[in-house]
């Protein structure tokens, strides 16, 4: 079973983080390419394991939010999709320890 990380150019580490609601977050998309996994799966393995995470470690971003982060995203499908999920620092680092060995065995 892998269970590295995905190698990521720091710079490119650095411009998936945003300041949204005075809160440093990355978007699902970037967290799961970190990860390794396409997008549903990480929200899927979230939603899975949501007891083991800190109430406050995500939300999802309002329409002008996900407009407002577009024109940063290397992705421009960003803005076009219906949801948008942005974890914070805490769950970006939590997600490794509780859903990483779930999301890779499926």
């Amino acid at each position: 079973m892998k269970t590295d990380l995905v190698s990521i150019p720091v710079e490119r580490l650095e411009k998936a983080i945003f300041l949204i609601r005075g809160q440093r977050v990355m978007v699902d998309r970037d967290l799961a390419e970190l990860y390794g996994v396409e997008t549903r799966i990480l929200n899927q393995s979230v939603r899975r394991n949501i007891e083991r995470f800190p109430p406050d470690f995500m939300f999802e971003l309002t329409r002008d939010e996900i407009l407002g982060i577009s024109q940063f995203v290397t992705s421009s499908n960003v803005k076009f999709s219906k949801r948008v999920t942005a974890f914070t620092a805490q769950a970006s680092l939590c997600y490794r320890a509780c859903c990483a060995v779930s999301v890779q065995s499926q």
